[in-house]
């Protein structure tokens, strides 16, 4: 069973990670073997532990020790657990929307693209994603639709930030990601360069006159695939989508010009996906 520790207030040092520590300095980019990142819930934090994620302490209320995290719990004996009454932990900002159980966890060491990328057929490249919520959907939809992996412009928001980890309902664990490159400079150019030494073609989503459709069967005759999804709002940038070798967009209906990227992204993962 593990140590359990009452908490009487969220003002002592080891609790830090849970209420004084942005998500920039949890993920610390200058020591990345000491990034911190937060589960939450027993589904997510589960799901993290079976990708080989590293528990360093849990904050719950008292009767998810023997209740929703009674499983989790006993698969880390040997890591603190930190408990307090619900009306203390309800002043830390959204934790009565976490099912009462948080879980700060070591973060995993990244792969490389060409690691990732040397079986793999069918991949998302997000470009300038900068939305949270956007992210966790993305990643959802490549999990349960067929991609390989995710690659992320230096730009994009980190998978692992609280609600991105939580909208994905842990699929950020399942589906390898990784970014092309650390520096804006190294996309598009280098990026793409990248994926297409790597053997991909490039699929830019992007409202186009001179656009085929998703449905194109070029496209799904492809043996590698890299399906390119632009920021929120602006899309794809110009020079991005002159460096892809298809333009593709979704039929649309009704007068509707687009979808929100999360969404056009499962309609082009389940359209795309490898057979």
């Amino acid at each position: 069973m593990p140590t359990i520790i009452e908490i009487t207030d969220l003002s002592a040092p080891e609790l830090a990670v849970y209420t004084k520590l942005t998500e920039a300095q949890l993920r610390n980019k200058l020591e990345p073997e000491k990034g911190i990142f937060i589960a939450e819930s027993p589904k997510v934090i589960g799901t993290a532990l079976d990708a080989g994620c590293e528990p360093l302490s849990f904050l719950m209320e008292r009767p998810h020790i023997e209740g929703s995290a009674t499983a989790v719990l006993a698969r880390c004996p040997d890591t603190p657990v930190y408990t307090a009454p619900r009306e203390t932990l309800q002043t830390l900002t959204g934790y009565a929307l976490t099912r009462g159980v948080l879980c700060a966890m070591r973060r995993p060491a990244l792969r490389t693209v060409e690691d990732l990328c040397q079986t793999a057929r069918r991949v998302a490249v997000l470009e300038g994603i900068v939305d949270s919520t956007n992210i966790g959907a993305i990643f959802r939809s490549a999990a349960a639709l067929g991609m390989d992996a995710v690659l992320l412009s230096p730009s994009c928001c980190d998978p692992l930030c609280r609600r991105a980890v939580r909208v994905s309902m842990g699929t950020v664990f399942q589906v390898p990601w990784a970014r092309l490159g650390e520096k804006s400079a190294d996309w598009p150019d280098t990026g793409m360069d990248r994926l297409h030494k790597l053997g991909f073609k490039t699929a830019a989503m992007a409202l186009d006159d001179r656009a085929v459709s998703v449905e194109d069967p070029a496209l799904q005759a492809e043996d590698k695939l890299a399906i390119v999804l632009g920021t929120e709002g602006d899309g794809l940038a110009a020079n991005t989508i002159a460096q892809c070798d298809y333009t593709v967009m979704i039929p649309m209906q009704h007068g509707v010009d687009s979808l929100n990227v999360a969404a056009a992204s499962a309609v082009a993962f389940w359209q795309l996906r490898a057979h």
